[in-house]
C-alpha cells in the first residue's frame, strides 16, 4: 500500500510516498481503510525531528484520520464493525491507504460529516474540549477569547466553546481570517495585534474569563492584560515562532488570575476510556451543528509535504486535508 513517509528528518520538502507492508492488527486494534487525513502541527515536527515523540525512520505521518473500518478486531471489545466510517487518531500512522488503530482512540463518525470532516475532528476538536473543561474550568455564560481563530486548534475552539454555552471573540491577523472565523461561528473578531483595547470595549471593560492561545509571542503579555477577575490563559502553542513567553507572576496575583498549560496528547493517551468519553460530549454538538470543522485546502496523497509547508507558513485556514481516496 502507499503510505507517507519520514525517511530522513529534514523537514517537510523530503517527505516521500512510498509503497510499505499494509498494517498487522495487534489484538486490540481496528484495521481501517482510509480515506482522508487531517495536516497537523505534530506532522511538522515530526518530519523535523522536532516533536518530543521521536519514532525511528522511516516511519508513516499522519495523526488523524477518517475511513472504514476493514477488520474491527473483536467486536465485543472493540464496538466496531466492518464497513463502518470511523475517525481516529495517533502520534502518527494515519497518512495511508490503510491504518491500524487502537480502538479506544478510534470513534464513531456520525452520518452528517464527511470523511474530510472527520479527519478535521479528533485532534484539534478533543484538545479544545480537554482545554477548555478539563484545564480552563469554562462555565457557561463566560467568555473566552482565541488567539490564531482561523486556524485549525482556532476555529475548533470557537465552536466547542459555543457548544458550551460561552460567548467567543475571535483575534485573526487578517480580514480574510477575520470572516474565515465568523463563518466558523465567532460571536466578535478582533483584526490586528493591538487586540487589548478592543476586547476591553467588547466586554464593558470587564475582561474575558478565558483566553486560548496557540500563538504566544509578543501578544501574550497582553492576553493577561485582557483578563477579567480569576480569569485563565490556556496555554496550547507557539505558532508565532517568536520565543517561548515568560510571566511576571505579580501581574497574576494582582488579578486573581492563572496562566495555565494545555497538554491534550500526554493526558489523554496514558488514560484509557478518556477520549471516547471526550467524544461522546462532542456528539451532540455534532448533532446540534454548532460543531462543523470547516476545512480549509485539500491536497493529494502526493502533496503531503506541500500541505506541511502551507500550514507552516502560515497560508492556510482552518484545518487542511489530504485525500488519500
Amino acid at each position: 500500500m502507499k503510505a507517507v513517509q519520514v525517511v530522513t528528518t529534514t523537514g517537510p520538502a523530503d517527505i516521500v510516498i512510498r509503497d510499505v507492508d499494509p498494517p498487522t492488527p495487534e489484538p486490540h486494534d481496528v484495521l481501517v481503510e482510509v480515506h482522508s487525513v487531517g495536516v497537523a502541527f505534530p506532522d511538522l515536527l515530526l518530519s523535523r525531528g522536532e516533536y518530543q515523540f521521536k519514532p525511528e525512520p522511516p516511519f508513516t505521518l499522519g495523526v488523524d484520520f477518517a475511513g472504514v473500518v476493514l477488520d474491527p478486531g473483536s467486536p465485543e471489545s472493540s464496538g466496531f464493525t466492518v464497513g463502518q466510517r470511523v475517525a481516529g487518531v495517533n502520534l502518527h500512522g494515519g497518512a495511508g491507504e490503510q491504518v491500524a488503530n487502537p480502538a479506544i482512540f478510534t470513534f464513531a463518525l456520525p452520518d452528517a460529516l464527511s470523511y474530510d470532516e472527520g479527519a478535521a475532528l479528533p485532534m484539534n476538536y478533543l484538545t479544545a474540549l480537554f482545554a477548555l473543561e478539563e484545564r480552563g474550568s469554562l462555565r457557561e455564560g463566560e467568555t473566552v477569547l482565541v488567539h490564531g481563530a482561523a486556524g485549525g486548534v482556532g476555529t475548533a475552539t470557537l465552536q466547542v466553546a459555543k457548544g458550551l454555552g460561552a460567548r467567543t471573540i475571535a483575534v485573526v491577523s487578517t480580514e480574510e481570517k477575520a470572516a474565515f472565523a465568523r463563518a466558523a461561528g465567532a460571536d466578535e473578531v478582533v483584526v490586528g495585534p493591538d487586540f487589548k483595547d478592543a476586547v476591553k470595549e467588547l466586554t464593558r471593560g470587564l475582561g474575558v474569563d478565558v483566553v486560548l492561545d496557540v500563538v504566544g509571542g509578543p501578544a501574550f503579555t497582553d492576553s493577561l492584560r485582557c483578563l477579567a477577575e480569576q480569569g485563565r490563559v490556556l496555554v496550547v502553542g507557539f505558532a508565532a515562532g517568536q520565543g517561548i513567553p515568560e510571566v511576571k507572576v505579580n501581574r497574576l496575583l494582582l488579578g486573581n488570575t492563572d496562566v495555565r498549560g494545555v497538554g491534550w496528547g500526554a493526558y489523554a493517551m496514558t488514560r484509557p476510556g478518556y477520549m471516547q468519553q471526550q467524544w461522546h460530549r462532542l456528539e451532540p454538538m455534532i448533532a446540534s451543528g454548532v460543531v462543523r470543522p470547516p476545512i480549509g485546502a485539500t491536497y493529494e496523497l502526493g502533496d503531503f509535504g506541500r500541505a506541511l509547508v502551507d500550514m507552516d507558513e502560515r497560508r492556510t485556514l482552518g484545518k487542511s486535508v489530504v485525500r488519500v481516496r
